[in-house]
């Protein structure tokens, strides 16, 4: 089965969440990818903090559209249309859209379509008229290669609440995105069914709290022990939470079996000594100390010259505790410079040289994995590893 993704805000590192979950990723114009899935996984939106809009394949030919609509259950038809292909503009969009309505009238559906401001339908709309949970309200995705039904469209609203309802935050240590966590813990690839992921620098937990709702085990540990305290009142927070679609009684019971399973303790992640087998490692390492405009040389290269030896320090301690292949995925600082552009660390060589190789990836190049908001002074670079 082919599917569409609709790539977010940093197209290739969506791409590079795909490649790493899915078969035969390809890029599609700026914002779109195809992907197919292994066997009869279906990928889930809700998992995957890089993609906006998924969309699962319709047979080929504007009649067989019509016939899928036509098969729809009795009621109401709620359609929409995002229109993906060269030339496309709202006019058209619209255009498609009541060209369906008027076929499906004549053959006695009654239909209402939703007004196209721009080609695509935004993610809001798409979200807030339920276009992938209603059986009878419907978008068509039109690309030049295909059609696609929608199948799922971001939560704004459920990532709202997971980080910023949680009971446990604190602003002075940075605020991880439940996004980038799960862009993170997807970038280790497809992983046994009880796994346990590893974040040495777990801060409040939210690493910890995404890789538990994809159904992995988790252990957390970092030099500070109020967070380690946050991170435990998190992850007991996730189960009592109130969310958009509400966790049915087998969910529950899933996450709390994997949530009493969780091991919590603090320590210095160059030194300490893991207690459970590791079988992925998702994190952000310490990013320095935060900042409002760019730094000067001189406090650049000493925050630097910290950063790489905390980060090597934890790498070199992590490789003597861990098997040949598994993943390792890293977020490290990256600090803007007065033009616009990123001073990274370059660490690659000597991460190399700790017994780890460096994942490349087909649609994208190392330099392209930067996450970053525009005028943000700390960037994230990820570096996906696995242990040689």
């Amino acid at each position: 089965m082919k599917y569409l993704a609709v790539l977010g805000r940093l197209p290739k590192i969506s791409l590079a969440e795909l490649e790493s979950r899915f078969r035969n990723v390809m890029r599609k114009k700026d914002e779109l990818g195809i992907f197919e899935s292994y066997g009869e996984e279906k990928p889930e939106i809700g998992r995957l903090g890089g993609v906006l809009k998924l969309g699962e394949e319709l047979p080929s030919g504007f009649n067989s559209l019509v016939e899928f609509l036509e098969e729809l259950p009795e009621g109401k038809i709620t359609l929409g249309v995002s229109d993906f292909r060269k030339g496309a503009s709202a006019r058209k969009a619209q255009a498609e859209a009541l060209k369906l309505k008027k076929i499906l009238q004549r053959r006695g559906r009654s239909v209402r379509v939703l007004q196209n401001k721009t080609a695509v339908l935004s993610t809001a709309t798409s979200h807030h008229n339920q276009l992938a949970e209603k059986k009878n309200h419907v978008e068509i995705m039109m690309t030049d290669f295909g059609n696609f039904k929608l199948i799922g469209v971001q939560n704004i609203s459920e990532y709202k609440k997971r980080d910023q309802v949680r009971p446990a935050r604190d602003a002075k240590v940075g605020m991880l995105p439940p996004k980038l966590a799960q862009i993170l813990i997807n970038l280790c690839g497809k992983l046994p069914e009880g796994a346990r992921v590893l974040d040495p620098f777990c801060g409040t937990g939210v690493v910890l709290q995404e890789a538990v709702l994809d159904g992995y085990r988790v252990m957390g540990t970092d030099l500070s022990e109020r967070m380690v305290e946050y991170s435990e009142r998190n992850l007991k927070w996730l189960l009592e939470r109130e969310t958009e679609a509400e966790l049915t009684k087998k969910e529950k019971c899933g996450i709390m079996k994997r949530c009493s399973d969780y091991i919590l303790f603090s320590g210095d992640a160059t030194e300490v000594e893991w207690t459970a087998k590791i079988d992925a490692v998702a994190t952000e390492v310490f990013l320095g100390r935060p900042m409002s405009n760019p730094p000067a040389e001189v406090k650049l290269k000493e925050e630097k010259l910290t950063c790489r030896t905390i980060i090597l320090g934890f790498l070199k301690n992590l490789g003597e505790q861990v098997e040949t292949g598994t993943p390792v995925v890293i977020a490290v600082p990256a600090w803007l410079r007065e033009g616009g552009e990123y001073s990274r660390l370059n660490i690659l060589d000597e991460i190399r040289g700790l017994g780890y190789n460096v994942v490349s990836f087909k649609n994208l190049s190392q330099e392209d994995l930067l996450y970053y908001r525009e005028g943000q002074i700390i960037a994230r670079e990820i570096i996906v590893l696995r242990k040689k």
